[in-house]
Formats: C-alpha cells, sequence, structure tokens
C-alpha cells in the first residue's frame, strides 16, 4: 500500500486532493491511500475574506468541509512541525497538543502563506490582517463596534478616532477590503443616524498605483472610484509606527485610530524554513513539473512554492488563488503518474486575468485582458466567484447573500465570535490550537 499526505487544505492542497482521489477511483487504484493533514477541517476560499468582514457573506458560506467533500481522501486535524525527508516521516500536533508522526511515500507540501509582517513598532499587537475567518469577523465586529462607541464617546477628538480606520495594502485584497469597509460604514451611519462622511478611511501602499495587478488603466479607474467614496488613498505611504489609539505614518504625520488592517501581502509557512532546502523569495524551489529537486517523492506548489513561471523565463508565479487552483490539479496528476497512472506534466499557466470588488455596484475585472468597469465588471466579478467556490451548496448560499444585500439594508451586528486574541497574526499561520484542561 502506497501512501500519498497532503499538508495543508488550502486552494493547492484540496484541489490536488480532489482530483487526485478522482483519478486513483478511476484507475481502480485500491493500492493507494491519500490523506490530507491540516489544522483545519475546510478550505477557505479567501477571496470572499473582504465580504465576510464587510457583512455581506456569512462566514459558513465561505468554507468548504473537508468533510463529506473529498471522498476517498483521509483527514487529519494537525498542524505539521517538521518533515525528516530521509525517513519519509513527518511530525504534527493534533488539537490536543499531542504530537505524532506519520509516514510517506509520497509528500505534498501546500501549507499556504501567512501575513508578511516587517519590524514596525506594535504592528503585530495592533493590527489586524485578513487570512483567516477569525480576522476577518474580528475586522468586522470591531468597526462595528468602534462605530458605536463613536456615538457616545463625550470626547471629540476620541469619537473622531473611533470613526477613522487604516487599511495598509492597496493591492486587490486591501483595496476589496477597504472597499466593503467603507460599505459596512455607511450602512451603519445610516442605520445609527449620524453623517456617513464622518467615517474616515485611509488606504496606504508604497507602491505608486493602485492595484498594479490588474494594470494602469483599471488601477486608475479604482483609484477614481475609491475617492468618489469618500476613501483617502495615500501612494508612497506606511507606517512608522502603530499604537493602541493612533498611527505614525512614514512621512512622520499622526493619524487617531482604533482600526488598523495591514493586507500588504503573504509569506511561505513557516513550516518551509524548517526543511533545510533552497528557497527562493522565501518560497521552496521546484522544478516545472512541481517536484522538489533531488526528493523525486516529495512536490510542493501554491503559496509556499517558488513555481517556475514558464510563460516568463526566470520568473516564479505569485501567489494567487488562480495559479494555486490550477497548480494543484497538476500536482494530482503528476503524483498519479509517479505511482504509475498517467504522465507527468509541467506546470503551464495562462493568466485569465482579475476580478476585484469594489463595493455596491461598482467593480473593474480583465478577463481574457477585455477591462471591465461598472456593471458588466460587478456581474463578471460576482459570476467568477459563484463559479469558482467548489461546492455547489456554497454557490447557492453565496449567491443569495449578493441578492439580500442587493434589495435589503445590511445587518450591523458585532456577535463577538472572534476575539482580539483570536484575530493575532500568529494565529493564520495554522488556526490556533485551543488550550487543555
Amino acid at each position: 500500500m502506497a501512501s500519498v499526505v497532503i499538508v495543508g487544505s488550502g486552494f493547492t492542497g484540496f484541489e490536488c486532493a480532489r482530483r487526485l482521489a478522482r483519478r486513483l477511483r478511476r484507475k481502480r487504484a485500491s493500492d493507494v491511500d491519500v490523506t490530507i493533514i491540516s489544522p483545519c477541517d475546510y478550505m477557505l476560499y479567501t477571496p470572499l475574506l473582504p465580504d465576510v468582514a464587510g457583512g455581506v457573506v456569512d462566514a459558513r458560506f465561505v468554507t468548504i468541509p473537508l468533510a463529506g467533500t473529498l471522498d476517498g481522501v483521509g483527514k487529519v486535524r494537525g498542524r505539521v512541525d517538521s518533515v525528516d525527508l530521509d525517513r519519509h516521516t513527518l511530525t504534527f500536533t493534533d488539537l490536543e497538543r499531542r504530537s505524532s508522526e506519520m509516514s510517506w511515500d509520497r509528500l505534498v507540501l501546500t501549507p499556504g502563506s501567512v501575513t508578511r509582517l516587517f519590524d514596525i513598532p506594535g504592528l503585530a499587537t495592533h493590527a489586524r490582517g485578513l487570512k483567516s475567518i477569525a480576522e476577518a469577523l474580528y475586522l468586522r465586529d470591531h468597526v462595528l463596534e468602534q462605530l458605536e462607541l463613536s456615538c457616545v464617546d463625550s470626547d471629540e477628538e476620541s469619537a473622531r478616532a473611533r470613526r477613522t480606520i487604516v487599511v495598509v495594502g492597496a493591492s486587490y485584497s486591501g483595496t476589496e477590503l477597504t472597499a466593503q469597509l467603507r460599505a459596512l460604514a455607511d450602512a451603519a451611519a445610516k442605520q445609527m443616524e449620524f453623517d456617513p462622511a464622518a467615517v474616515k478611511f485611509l488606504l496606504l501602499d508604497l507602491a505608486q498605483q493602485v492595484m498594479p495587478e490588474v494594470g494602469e488603466k483599471l488601477g486608475a479607474r479604482a483609484m477614481r472610484v475609491l475617492r468618489r467614496r469618500g476613501i483617502d488613498v495615500r501612494l508612497g505611504m506606511t507606517l512608522n509606527e502603530v499604537h493602541a489609539d493612533h498611527v505614525v505614518l512614514s512621512d512622520g504625520s499622526r493619524v487617531n485610530t482604533r482600526t488598523v488592517a495591514w493586507v500588504t501581502g503573504v509569506a511561505a509557512a513557516p513550516l518551509i524554513q524548517t526543511l533545510g532546502l533552497p528557497t527562493e523569495k522565501g518560497r521552496l524551489k521546484v522544478q516545472t513539473d512541481l517536484q522538489v529537486p533531488g526528493y523525486p517523492d516529495v512536490f510542493a506548489a501554491g503559496d509556499a512554492a517558488a513555481v517556475p513561471d514558464v510563460t516568463q523565463p526566470g520568473n516564479i508565479t505569485p501567489p494567487t488563488a488562480q495559479h494555486a487552483i490550477r497548480q494543484g490539479k497538476v500536482l494530482a496528476d503528476n503524483v498519479a503518474a509517479s505511482l504509475g497512472y498517467g504522465k507527468k506534466r509541467e506546470y503551464k499557466h495562462r493568466n485569465m486575468g482579475l476580478v476585484v470588488d469594489l463595493g455596491p455596484h461598482h467593480a473593474v475585472a480583465n478577463p481574457l485582458g477585455v477591462h471591465l468597469t461598472g456593471f458588466p465588471a460587478k456581474f463578471v466579478t460576482r459570476g467568477y466567484h459563484l463559479y469558482a467556490i467548489p461546492r455547489l451548496v456554497n454557490r447557492w448560499a453565496v449567491s443569495l447573500a449578493y441578492l439580500t444585500d442587493l434589495f435589503f439594508p445590511r445587518t450591523l451586528v458585532s456577535m463577538g465570535l472572534s476575539t482580539q486574541s483570536d484575530a493575532e497574526f500568529s494565529t493564520s499561520e495554522g488556526i490556533p490550537l485551543p488550550e487543555t484542561d
């Protein structure tokens, strides 16, 4: 019996497990055992986290449970701590903090990524990211709580700080988050009966363009939408310090705020640095067939791997969901081929474009290189997500959420589902394991 162990249940690991199990069933390969090991029991559809933070989509609808979805795949809940490549074993910690060892004949490393942090005083303590359900829920609840508190705060300066939201990172994730929080704040202002213009948004980025991923033309269009919605976009700017009640910008100016979201990019999961293998930009080096050089039984892809971009020699593929899903399919085929089922192939990607949701009635998209804005872009953006979510019931639920948001005011409830500690940056390294008694 040959064993395949897949580390991580993100886009790449999930797609690899699903496709590999299906392929082996078609080949009647009963001699191969496939197991996926992950700290969480779901695949998270991360492109909709801004919608969760903005109160549009319920958190349950962006999670794809492994149970009932990955038929024929063993599921182990745990965080992989180390890998012994020579002994073909790995060590993981389960939910009760017990350490166990697992052996493998083929290893697929898809542990994903974590929020990329910098050595900025107070950043890890007072800012929050957008890599997990806990972070998205915390941001939603926190923004609503601060707006509620601003209505009863007797100190005018303190009230203004509560109504000031700073987002760092003007890529598509940070821009989408800002747009959705703006919509949430507008709805809150209307229902709490204060002027929406009193809520100030500041979007920062060291780059000289909003969303350079979509090109100059669509980036300029997104900039106009953001500014029309009252969002102060400051490019070539970042944070120098973060405090509980204010931030200091890189130009030395001070902004009083109680809400800081840090959405500036990702770094490979910490597991990669423990392997002792060559990396590029912090990501594990792999060949075009996604095999780790020198280890024919080890494969890697997704955000944690430096996958060569054969369409742009010398470059590696960016950490996007589009690449992650397609790499998962190639992984499955190549792992199966290494076991004698089919032939290996190299990963070659054709860029299908990007879609960016900019809140109510607005979006930008460039599917197949066609630049779209306004309603057509909105239709394509939401249609793409409904197509890409890998489970029918989730598609149904998200489509109903979109229709509800179209015809009814957003529900403004701070439910307290995620505490400040739940949403710390360190927890996105693998979803925090509960304390034992």
